[in-house]
């Protein structure tokens, strides 16, 4: 394991082994963001589920009301006239299966992909290449749709993929680290409601077992998830 460097230790020891209110959380993980870049703002929630059940799985997206502070490279696959639709929308790559063909020789220059319903017999064959890297078109997410120009500005604007992984923890970017306070909070409030909005039906007992927040190269800090549900966070404009 590599020595944490003197930043993050220096860091580290302004955090205490505690539960933060949201202000005061993020107040903390901005002051500790001091990187020579704009570092991304990581949420992680440990649920109380076990997605090996299907009724206990998380799979959802959430729309971050600030944006993510990240350009998002968008790939459509597609066909006919929703080509030129789709281009027109601002995907960054769109084909049909020419891009197929491209991804499934190892080639993804894209962030996200999106596919027409009519594609997806196509697609499917992609599903062991996609399906790791969490970027196979699925209905459930908003990935597989007939709506490509709304879809496409969503997910440019902040609309996110959000699941539980095998261990039932969430991990979602929710900014960057220069965004003002206030937005961040919004952000934040928007990953806790949906989650909150999507409870698995065959979750039981305490749902949240842990919120922690952190910048990409600073230590985490955990969130008073309590105090995060009851706060009523106001549209910063």
């Amino acid at each position: 394991m590599p020595k944490p460097s003197k930043r993050f230790v220096a860091a580290a020891a302004k955090v205490e082994q505690q539960a933060y209110g949201p202000h005061a959380a993020l107040t903390l993980v901005k002051e500790n963001a001091t990187a020579r870049f704009d570092e991304t703002m990581e949420a992680h929630a440990r649920l109380g589920i076990n997605p090996k059940y299907a009724d206990q799985q998380l799979r959802t997206t959430v729309v971050l009301p600030k944006g993510t502070g990240q350009k998002v490279r968008v790939a459509v696959i597609t066909r006919g006239e929703q080509l030129a639709v789709a281009k027109d929308a601002g995907a960054h790559l769109v084909g049909e299966e020419d891009l197929i063909n491209t991804i499934a020789g190892g080639t993804m220059e894209f962030d996200l992909l999106l596919a027409t319903p009519d594609m997806m017999p196509k697609v499917a064959r992609l599903g062991r290449i996609l399906g790791p890297r969490g970027l196979m078109p699925n209905p459930k997410t908003g990935t597989v749709t007939s709506n490509l120009p709304s879809s496409i500005r969503e997910f440019q604007a902040g609309k996110l993929e959000m699941r539980a992984d095998k261990t039932g923890i969430v991990h979602v970017r929710f900014g960057k680290a220069s965004f003002p306070s206030e937005h961040l909070l919004a952000n934040l409030k928007a990953v806790q409601e949906t989650v909150d909005r999507n409870k698995p039906s065959g979750a039981k007992g305490r749902y949240w077992k842990s919120l922690y927040i952190g910048s990409s190269m600073g230590p985490s800090v955990e969130v008073d998830v309590s105090a995060l549900q009851e706060l009523v966070v106001e549209d910063p404009g």
